[in-house]
């Protein structure tokens, strides 16, 4: 395999603006706000499932398309806005796009979405010359954290809803850990991270580009597999299947590395960007889905709180409600940070 890296960063941004146009470099905020601002204040969010919350019940828009989207009713961003509220600090939210399955590139492109349901137009398209807060997270599904979960897991292997393939389905699962740690899984690892690392730039200079005014939060994932990995080895209470199911134990502490290495990347995409970053792997380290009664996030195959097709749908690694609450804490509280500055 050949390892294919983004040389520097100037090169990448570079690109980026070419790919925006001469102009691009005209929208970039001259400085954030002074204080909360009296009047509500126009805000978008964007992102991936883990902004849409798959697997929390109710979900929205369920008379058309975007019920694909699987996005909660009371999903983080919801949650947020009303922990604001309570704080006087009001959010005008024009538009929540968050759509389950979406890689960084559907910021700006559309988005197909499963069971040929039809597509949805690029996220970006809701961020307005007035908009003056967008919020979200992506990046995972860029990453290819599906694949990397199917090439560990003979479960995940066999047909269901979670998409993507194992990044090389003639290595056996319980090899995993050498997988990733050889010439070929390492480089497609790096390959992965820098192409999330170059769309995320891309993807924070265009809202630049969209919503000149507005103050941009970039939003981690959460912690999945904690330190000692030997809690993974226990069900949590009610649960027959383990967290991370037939994932080898020796390929968990791969996963975690996985997920800190992406956490890094967006940390420091949002940095080069002048924008603001809410880090919940830093935050979410006793509530992971190895945390039993304390956890954060339903097991690979633990039935969430969503069916289809009067099947239940397996959580597959997202925030319950209790990871939901943790998102919308730390969120709320990085959006009245930045408000008041």
């Amino acid at each position: 395999m050949r390892k294919t890296t983004i040389s520097s960063r100037s090169r990448r941004l570079a690109a980026a603006a070419v790919a925006l146009g001469s102009c691009l470099a005209l929208g970039v905020p001259a400085g954030g706000a002074a204080a909360a601002p009296a009047d509500p204040v126009p805000t978008v969010f964007f992102g991936d499932s883990y902004t849409a919350n798959f697997g929390v019940s109710p979900v929205n828009n369920t008379d058309s398309e975007r019920g694909w989207c699987f996005q909660a009713t009371e999903n983080y961003p919801t949650v947020a806005a009303r922990r604001l509220k309570n704080k006087d600090i009001t959010l005008d939210v024009k538009s929540d796009v968050s759509c389950g399955g979406a890689l960084v590139e559907h910021f700006w492109q559309e988005q197909q979405l499963p069971f040929g349901a039809g597509t949805l137009s690029a996220q970006q398209d809701a961020l307005k010359a007035d908009t003056r807060l967008v919020v979200g997270g992506m990046g995972g599904n860029t990453l290819g954290f599906t694949s990397i979960l199917k090439q560990c897991s003979d479960k995940l292997r066999q047909p269901s809803l979670l998409p993507g393939e194992p990044v090389d389905p003639d290595q056996p699962a319980g090899e995993c850990k050498d997988f990733f740690e050889s010439q070929d899984g390492k480089a497609w690892l790096d390959y992965k991270l820098d192409q999330a690392e170059g769309d995320l730039d891309q993807m924070l200079q265009r809202t630049s580009y969209f919503a000149p005014d507005a103050e941009r939060v970039l939003v981690g994932y959460p912690r999945l597999v904690p330190k000692n990995t030997t809690k993974c080895l226990t069900a949590a209470p009610g649960q027959t299947e383990l967290p991370f199911a037939d994932v080898p134990q020796d390929a968990l502490p791969i996963l975690d590395a996985v997920q800190k290495r992406l956490d890094d990347r967006m940390k420091q995409v949002a940095a080069d960007n002048g924008a603001d970053f809410v880090d919940l792997y830093a935050a979410t380290g006793s509530n992971t889905a190895c945390d039993g009664a304390n956890r954060g996030i339903g097991g690979l195959l633990e039935n969430s709180k969503l069916t289809l097709f009067d099947q239940p749908i397996p959580w597959y690694a997202h925030p319950n409600e209790k990871g939901r609450d943790i998102q919308a804490k730390h969120v709320a509280d990085k959006i009245e940070t930045v408000l008041n500055r």
